[in-house]
Order: structure tokens, then C-alpha cells, then sequence
């Protein structure tokens, strides 16, 4: 997405201006997707990834004392981006009894073109069930998020200090962790909010933050940019919280879609081609939501991988120094 690694991290204003340019490419990502589509959240993980790589390699370029504080801030911020990740994998995971459910509805259904009341009552029953799983799933994901994300401070720093001091911490080092650090916080708030569990008027994509002039100033208004759309577009929705993912939603709305025609069906005993477009309808929404759900855990284990190779990277050129 950002091109070679190694040919474009050179420097710390180099590494601000990638940071930058990946946050722009979101937003209008995020403006040409469904609103948290599966699709938008691959591209979230994969500028993930990327600004990761990114910054290894700059560390690596850095000419930083063995010894010092500064592996220890690495090494704090990485074991927090393993945790968060590991709450994504386990909350989408989460959701295979969901989608099996609703492949079962499909399958009871697939071929049906004349229904009678007892097959139609099975159906409903089983749609019933479908709407406990999601009781269920969405409870286990709030209490996830409530007892394991919270402590991981996944936040964006207001108040911390931007003076050169700090900023230029070894060679720096210090004022590119902080930059990575919000801008990874505010990825992972997204792909929680989408993927697990969200609250719509949560105060981390309602707060005032505008970004600190002189600070890698283009990638601060990119990220206030993108948590101010995010933030736009729950507004819009105005919905109860809960899992937000635009193919867990359509797949929600297909299952009671479909329990409604057959209950008019049962009413009025009769029903074919309306049904049969129902379960279609929810056949492609649970599809989707199965091989989507699939695709992003395959790119965290990958990332799992990265995050492993890298703290390995910095802890070699340290033995070896």
C-alpha cells in the first residue's frame, strides 16, 4: 500500500510523513467503503502492519544506545499492540457459532419453494435461537473490551509533553513512539468498535483533540481527520451499542427479514418465490460475513508474526552491539 519499507523510512520526518499519508489514504478509504465494512477494516489492519514495519525500521536506522530506556518503551508498546490484537482475534472468533447458526437457517431452508406451517415454525425457532447467539456474543464481547481493553489505555495523549526535549528523546526515538503509539490506538478503536464491541457515544471518538502544532503536525490533523468521521458517522447512526461490522448488521437484518415472510407465510399459507429471495439475501450476507471474518484473523496472525519478529530484530542489534 505504502511501497518498499526500506526505501522510504529514512528519517524521523520521513516517518511522520508516512504516518500522514497512510491516515489520508483511510479516510478516503473510509469515505468509498460501507460504513465498517469488512473491507475498510482489512485496509485499517493492513496500515497497521505497515506503519509497524515502518517503524522497525527506523529504530533500526536510529543509532540508539544499548541499554536504554528506550527498548524498554518498545517493548511496553509492542506487548500492547499483541494484547489488543489478541482481543480482536478472540471477539471475531467469537462469532463463528453466529454464522454457523445462520448457515443452518440457509441449509433448512435451501431448495423449500412450498412451505408448510410445521417446516416454517422449525425456522422460526431456529431464528430465534440465531437472535440469542447474538445476545450472547455481543455480552461476551462488551465484558472482553470492558476487562481487557480498557487497561491497555488505548487512548489519544492530549497532554503529554511536546517539548524538543521530549520529542527529540534519542535521535527522536521518543516523539516517533508517541506518534505511533496514537495512531495505533486509534486503529485498534476502530477495528474494536467495528469488530467487537462499540459504544456509539464512547469519549474517544468525541473528544476535542486537534492535534499539537509543531509535533509531526500533518500526521495529527490526519488522525483528528479520520477519529472526527468515525465519530461523524455514529452520530448519524444513533444506535445501541453493540457490534457495529456493516456485514454482521446486513446479516442481522436479513434473518429478520426472513422470519417475518414466514410468518406471513404461516398466516396466510402460501409464500415461495419471497421466501426464496429471503434466503438468498442471507446466504450472501452470511457468506460474506463468514470468509470476512476468516480473511482479517488470517492478517492478524500474520501481524502476530511481525510484532514477534520485530521485538526479536531490536533484541539482536542490541546483543550484537
Amino acid at each position: 500500500m505504502m511501497g518498499n519499507p526500506s526505501s522510504t523510512t529514512t528519517s524521523v520526518n520521513g516517518f511522520y510523513s508516512i504516518l500522514s499519508r497512510g491516515l489520508d489514504d483511510l479516510d478516503r478509504a473510509f469515505a468509498a467503503h460501507n460504513f465498517m465494512s469488512i473491507q475498510f477494516f482489512q485496509r485499517v489492519i493492513s496500515s497497521l502492519r505497515s506503519f509497524h514495519s515502518h517503524l522497525n525500521i527506523l529504530v533500526q536506522k536510529l543509532h540508539l544506545p544499548v541499554g536504554e530506556k528506550w527498548l524498554d518503551e518498545y517493548m511496553d508498546e509492542s506487548s500492547r499492540l499483541w494484547e489488543a490484537c489478541h482481543v480482536l482475534k478472540s471477539g471475531i472468533s467469537a462469532m463463528e457459532n453466529y454464522y454457523s447458526a445462520g448457515t443452518n437457517i440457509v441449509s433448512s431452508l435451501d431448495g423449500y419453494y412450498n412451505l408448510n406451517p410445521q417446516i416454517s415454525r422449525q425456522v422460526i425457532r431456529a431464528i430465534i435461537g440465531c437472535r440469542r447467539e447474538i445476545v450472547g456474543l455481543e455480552e461476551e464481547n462488551k465484558n472482553l473490551v470492558e476487562t481487557r481493553i480498557q487497561a491497555l489505555s488505548l487512548r489519544l495523549d492530549e497532554n503529554i509533553s511536546v517539548e524538543p526535549k521530549f520529542i527529540n528523546g534519542f535521535n527522536g526515538f521518543r516523539g516517533v513512539l508517541h506518534a505511533m503509539k496514537n495512531v495505533s490506538s486509534l486503529l485498534l478503536m476502530i477495528l474494536l468498535s467495528g469488530l467487537v464491541y462499540c459504544w456509539p457515544k464512547s469519549s474517544f471518538f468525541h473528544g476535542g483533540h486537534d492535534g499539537q502544532a509543531g509535533f509531526g503536525s500533518g500526521f495529527m490533523a490526519a488522525t483528528s481527520r479520520l477519529r472526527q468521521r468515525v465519530a461523524a458517522e455514529l452520530n448519524r447512526i444513533d444506535g445501541q451499542p453493540g457490534i457495529f461490522m456493516y456485514e454482521f448488521r446486513k446479516a442481522k437484518a436479513a434473518t429478520e427479514e426472513l422470519k417475518v415472510e414466514l410468518e406471513r407465510v404461516l398466516e396466510y399459507e402460501g409464500g415461495g418465490e419471497e421466501i426464496q429471495e429471503k434466503v438468498e439475501s442471507l446466504k450472501s450476507w452470511f457468506g460474506a460475513l463468514r470468509c470476512g471474518t476468516e480473511s482479517v484473523v488470517g492478517q492478524l496472525d500474520d501481524f502476530f508474526d511481525e510484532i514477534v519478529e520485530g521485538r526479536k530484530k531490536l533484541l539482536d542489534m542490541c546483543t550484537h552491539k
